[in-house]
């Protein structure tokens, strides 16, 4: 048998890949410590903000940069993908450098969002890219150099923010402008348009609502859902009882079934689509989406929850003890503590310290104490405040101490592990598993993704606290490395053989979804279990039982999917 000869990859292949690179750098800096941005103390240069605001934040912005490609890809097929890209980098350069210098939620709201268009510009022009610069004879290999790249991108981007944050936290998001910036050069200079059939490309935006409703559903469905999404961010972002949000939900589900009870009386014909019946658009394709949310919510976990999980209740002391005995030169760069801030801090803490506090409002002064990356005993905590209140020892002394004996790894470091473990691993795991069905692999790896956020957990108050966490988040990266392909390969068994890449374009919706109720669940959740019940692993657990009922569930819809084929065929 003839092998076929693989062709060489187009010159916009490599440019693509490497804007790809230099976004990622940008979006994962950022990301990745935006937890901690968003919830350190204004006096150690962050927002200030609640862990509800936290989670309003992460989770309403991805949702919208991944539902907008959908109207961004069809811009760009009709008005150029050079455009495009030169429109994308010009919103996303200023809005990079301006997170850091507003201040206030729905300043910082904005200009978040500002990223997001300029994410969602940029998205699907890359991806098009990568797909019109390669053919039948080299496309498996291109998509699998591309997820590399991001990967590299998204392990070098947090080593560099996580450095240059211990200077100052505005150099993060210059260094996130600087990425986008350098992307001018080769848009402007260096990448032309790949060939393709145009045809096939103009689509209007009238086509894409069109193709939106043949896979998701008509506008009625849309007036059901949209409004219940969006009181649910409202709901939220004010505080108002979620029983109360529930019984919104049901009155307006109440009034439209009466609205479509009222249509189906009617003699009276009328096209509008507020005159048609509720219609899902492919059920299965939906009910999927629908199910395979449940992983991304416990996915993006790693990136809205785990870093101020760290910060805040896990002592990764031991790992610093390791590097110290292995690799003594990393100690600074991994874990290195800002003196200068730490001594600064120490009489604004001593001020809140009362002798014989309890064992709870020590521990407010010690959630704190950790944005500095020191984590000091509770015991140890008292008698340093005491002693710095009597003027027995300067802040400095006090200062210089604790980051000795107490410093600890930044956070973001540790998310980093899997990224790493990624960019080494990803392609051999993939052909090693390519062998096996999609649907029992996702659920596989949905389990062992699920395993690894509840090893996270594990890592609080414990001594090999540090360890315990990189351990949980090798598992949860291998999880991810088994199930994510593999989620996108069960889009080719559900979908209509003839129109697979258009469902693959609606397959981001699970991303959204998965988005949108990770940030809000993971402001709660911090809130609610962590911090105001103490039981920080139980919030970890809540995750996992999430990503189980995930996998029981893709079981049982396939189960049922294959029974509806069977009956088709009968």
């Amino acid at each position: 048998m003839n092998k076929i000869k693989r062709n060489p990859f187009h010159r916009a292949f490599y440019i693509a890949n490497t804007m790809e690179i230099f976004e990622r750098l940008a979006w994962y800096g950022f990301f990745t410590l935006s937890s901690l941005y968003i919830t350190s103390p204004t006096a150690q240069g962050g927002l200030g903000f609640t862990d509800k605001e936290r989670g309003f934040l992460q989770g309403m912005i991805p949702f919208l940069l991944y539902l907008l490609p959908v109207i961004t890809g069809a811009l760009a097929d009709r008005f150029g993908y050079r455009r495009m890209f030169l429109i994308a980098f010009a919103i996303m350069c200023p809005s990079y450098y301006l997170l850091g210098q507003v201040h206030q939620f729905w300043t910082f709201f904005l200009v978040f969002f500002a990223v997001a268009v300029g994410a969602a510009c940029f998205k699907p022009v890359v991806v098009g890219t990568i797909g019109r610069s390669t053919d039948d004879t080299n496309r498996g290999l291109g998509f699998g150099v591309f997820y590399t790249m991001v990967n590299v991108g998204g392990f070098i981007g947090p080593f560099v923010a996580g450095y240059v944050r211990a200077i100052s936290w505005d150099l993060v998001f210059v260094m996130s402008a600087f990425w986008i910036a350098l992307n001018f050069i080769p848009a402007l200079f260096f990448y032309k348009e790949p060939a393709h059939d145009a045809s096939k490309d103009q689509r209007s935006l009238k086509l894409v609502l069109l193709e939106a409703q043949e896979v998701l559903g008509n506008g009625r469905l849309a007036l059901i859902v949209v409004p219940a999404i969006i009181a649910l961010m409202v709901t939220t972002r004010m505080g108002i009882a979620f029983s109360s949000y529930l019984l919104g939900v049901a009155a307006w589900l109440v009034l439209n079934w009466g609205w479509s009870a009222l249509i189906r009386k009617s003699s009276v014909p009328n096209t509008s689509w507020y005159y048609q019946t509720v219609q899902v658009g492919n059920v299965p394709f939906v009910l999927y989406l629908l199910i395979l949310t449940g992983f991304w919510v416990v996915y993006f976990q790693l990136f809205t929850t785990l870093p101020v999980f760290i910060r805040d209740f896990v002592d990764t002391k031991d790992v610093v003890h390791a590097m110290q005995a292995y690799a003594p030169s990393f100690v600074e760069f991994l874990a290195g503590v800002n003196l200068e801030q730490l001594g600064g801090a120490l009489p604004t803490l001593t001020q809140k310290y009362h002798a014989g506090m309890d064992a709870t409002a020590l521990k407010q002064i010690s959630f704190e104490l950790v944005n500095y990356k020191v984590m000091v005993p509770d015991d140890v905590l008292a008698q340093g405040l005491l002693a710095l209140q009597q003027g027995k020892v300067m802040p400095q002394v006090i200062a210089e101490q604790w980051a000795t004996q107490y410093r600890q790894v930044n956070p973001e470091y540790i998310v980093n592990v899997g990224f790493g473990l990624i960019v080494v691993c990803q392609i051999a795991i993939s052909a090693y598993i390519q062998r096996w069905r999609a649907l029992p692999i996702l659920v596989f790896g949905t389990l062992v993704l699920s395993t690894g956020i509840a090893l996270c957990g594990w890592g609080a108050g414990i001594a090999l606290g540090g360890t315990t966490v990189v351990i949980g988040v090798v598992v949860f990266s291998l999880g991810e490395m088994i199930a994510s392909p593999k989620s996108q390969e069960y889009v080719a068994a559900i979908a209509p053989k003839s129109k697979t890449a258009m469902y693959m374009g609606y397959y981001f919706v699970s991303m959204a979804l998965g988005n949108l109720f990770a940030g809000l669940l993971s402001g709660w959740a911090y809130t609610a279990i962590a911090k105001e019940m103490n039981r920080p692993v139980w919030m970890w657990y809540l995750f996992a039982l999430i990503g189980i009922t995930t996998a029981v569930a893709l079981l049982v819809f396939d189960r049922w999917l294959k029974r509806q084929h069977a009956n088709e065929n009968i």
